[in-house]
């Protein structure tokens, strides 16, 4: 009987196990083969704006990666799930969340709020920052209440204050930013940066050389401006941002931003730092004037990375506006939307190509000899494999590559104890036959 009861346990054991390497095999080819987060969102985002403002009230990356869409009926959720994403009910649509931002606007400015819409809550989130006076800010939370229950107030710490003083610094008499992408359009070549980092006219010095003047811009309302390069060329490694260490990113297209997209951002000062999308279309009343449109996120700035690139899987999202906190204690920083910056001023990224808006971002070494203070030198061999970056991402191969090297250990251990067991029968066998 004991004897069954071990042919039993080891063949459940050697089940389990071929099952667990199975099922790790198959997670660990799902996250592989599936499409990254970013392209995720953009089909969620042609999902929302056909089922209307109405039905729908903004979309996320869920915790697994896979889109969310906030959903306003029963019907629509259905619609959702048949489409592939993950449906929230939701109280209130994007229409009546998007009338209460607009009456926003339209009350007396007030230096040093801000506001957003915030998808996973379902909630207008309105925020003022220490410099906001007790009764400027008694009087925004009585507007706020009567927008209803879906407006919520709350107080930040420091200052709402655009970045000045990357990846590369560039100075003039306004003071220190970080260049952020170099653009072109066709014929000359620019540096893409914050429109408050100085007006039409300033002049920009890098490592001691000129590198041309702002020549056009938008600030406030929007916040972006372009330099262009004295010699009309951005030299080589025109399509790179840096990110410390003598090491770059190789930027491929441009996207728009989506709520829990994991993104990277490189400053003059504060070097990359990464985060998540908290929320899109935020407004910031700065001390200088609003801005509109912007991208608001958990990562990190100081002073000095105005202007420096926000990216994400080699794609170029936004350029660094401006927040509150510093890197020592955290804080949220708002970017200027890459592709309206782009369309506005009619240039378009250097190296873009079509259809490149997902492609993977690669990092290696920088040659040495960089001339672009929008990028470095260029990068030979940089065409890293996108898979080894999946299989290395804890987020998506881990679980299933824990589940294969638990079933594979549970395997060996089977079959080790089996072999030790038929070795100790045979001795004993043999030995009773000896005796």
């Amino acid at each position: 009987m004991s004897h069954a009861r071990r042919r039993i346990v080891r063949r459940a054991v050697r089940l389990a196990a071929v099952g667990g390497l199975l099922l790790g095999g198959t997670m660990v080819t799902t996250a592989v083969a599936d499409e990254p987060a970013a392209g995720r969102a953009e089909g969620a985002a042609e999902l929302v704006a056909r089922l209307g403002a109405s039905r729908t009230a903004g979309h996320w990356i869920g915790a697994d990666g896979r889109p969310v869409v906030a959903v306003t009926d029963a019907a629509t959720a259905a619609e959702v799930r048949r489409a592939g994403a993950t449906a929230k009910r939701v109280p209130h649509s994007m229409r009546e969340l998007k009338s209460a931002t607009a009456s926003l606007r339209s009350l007396p400015r007030v230096a040093g709020t801000a506001w957003t819409v915030d998808y996973r809550s379902n909630e207008v989130v309105v925020r003022g920052d220490s410099t906001v006076s007790p009764g400027d800010w008694s009087r925004v939370t009585d507007a706020a209440r009567e927008f209803g229950g879906f407006v919520r107030t709350e107080r930040t710490e420091g200052a709402f204050t655009p970045r000045v003083n990357g990846a590369q610094p560039i100075l003039s008499t306004a003071g220190r930013c970080s260049a952020g992408f170099n653009v072109t359009d066709g014929r000359t070549d620019f540096i893409l940066t914050a429109g408050h980092c100085g007006p039409t006219g300033s002049v920009w010095f890098a490592d001691g050389r000129e590198v041309g003047p702002t020549v056009a811009g938008s600030f406030p309302g929007d916040d972006f401006s372009l330099v262009e390069y004295a010699n009309g060329d951005a030299g080589d490694g025109g399509d790179v941002v840096a990110v410390g260490d003598g090491k770059a990113v190789r930027i491929t297209g441009v996207g728009e931003a989506a709520v829990g997209q994991r993104v990277f951002r490189s400053g003059s000062t504060s070097g990359l730092r990464d985060g998540r999308v908290t929320a899109v279309d935020a407004t910031v009343n700065y001390p200088e004037g609003t801005v509109t449109g912007l991208i608001e996120t958990d990562v990190c700035a100081e002073a000095g990375d105005s202007g420096g690139p926000l990216f994400s899987e080699g794609v170029a999202l936004g350029i660094t506006s401006g927040g509150n906190g510093d890197c020592a204690k955290g804080g949220t920083t708002f970017f200027q939307p890459v592709p309206e910056a782009l369309e506005s001023l009619g240039v378009r990224l250097l190296g873009d190509a079509p259809a490149a808006s997902g492609a993977a971002a690669s990092a290696a070494p920088a040659a040495s000899g960089a001339s672009a203070p929008g990028g470095t030198a260029a990068l030979p061999g940089t065409d890293a494999s996108t898979l080894l970056a999946r299989l290395t991402d804890r987020e998506t191969v881990g679980p299933g590559l824990l589940v294969a090297a638990g079933s594979l250990l549970m395997w060996v251990a089977a079959r080790w104890i089996r072999t030790e067991h038929d070795r100790k029968a045979y001795r004993r066998r043999y030995s009773a036959t000896w005796s």
